[in-house]
């Protein structure tokens, strides 16, 4: 059973959410934040699987939320109505997981928290380009990778670790590094989330 936390200062927003996310076989939400602080507060209570969070909000808002949420085992989505893109790479930065916008499909955000819960990295399309309109080389086209290195971008978009990466292709670990190292480099990005994104901008997730 996935556990959901959501925080939002609308209470509408929260009993809608409430209400759809409740009829789900593997979901279950264990409550309910209206401010920021709240919510923090709230995880650390009851550690849940799943945090749907909005980023405006009283008291603490929702990317003051995540620095303070750094490093917990609870998976964070970004679920705004405002479509700043100067928003997407701060929160993603911060620590979440997904981003996501208020006019999403339900369906499509039952299968968002199962998706960010089994460990990967899942944005809207919006905020995809905004996180990585400056990080394709400078035609847009995608920067060319190996095969190899294709594959391993797909399973670092996956949330696989080196370890089951290695386990997946068959390879030693220590030859994992080396091709993450290598996409990371190829890419110009930071990091394996940005490598994540990346992937999901140009469908390779």
């Amino acid at each position: 059973m996935i556990r959901v936390l959501i925080a939002d200062d609308h209470p509408v927003v929260r009993q809608g959410l409430r209400t759809f996310l409740d009829l789900q076989d593997d979901i279950t939400v264990v409550g309910e934040a209206g401010d920021g602080e709240q919510a923090v507060e709230l995880v650390g209570r009851l550690a849940p699987d799943v945090l749907l969070l909005d980023l405006r909000m009283p008291v603490l808002d929702g990317l003051g939320a995540l620095e303070r949420l750094t490093g917990g085992r609870t998976r964070v989505v970004v679920l705004t109505s405002v479509s700043d893109p100067g928003d997407v790479g701060p929160a993603m930065r911060a620590g979440a997981a997904g981003f996501l916008y208020k006019d999403v499909d339900p369906i499509a955000l039952v299968q968002a928290v199962r998706t960010v819960h089994g460990g990967q990295v899942l944005l809207a399309p919006e905020a995809a380009e905004a996180m990585l309109s400056g990080e394709a080389s400078p035609a847009g086209a995608p920067v060319p990778l190996t095969e190899r290195e294709r594959e391993v971008l797909r399973l670092i978009a996956a949330g696989r670790s080196n370890r089951e990466i290695a386990r997946e292709l068959s390879v030693a670990e220590k030859t994992v590094k080396t091709h993450v190292s290598n996409v990371l480099m190829k890419l110009g990005v930071q990091d394996r989330t940005q490598a994540a994104l990346y992937a999901v901008r140009h469908d390779l997730a």
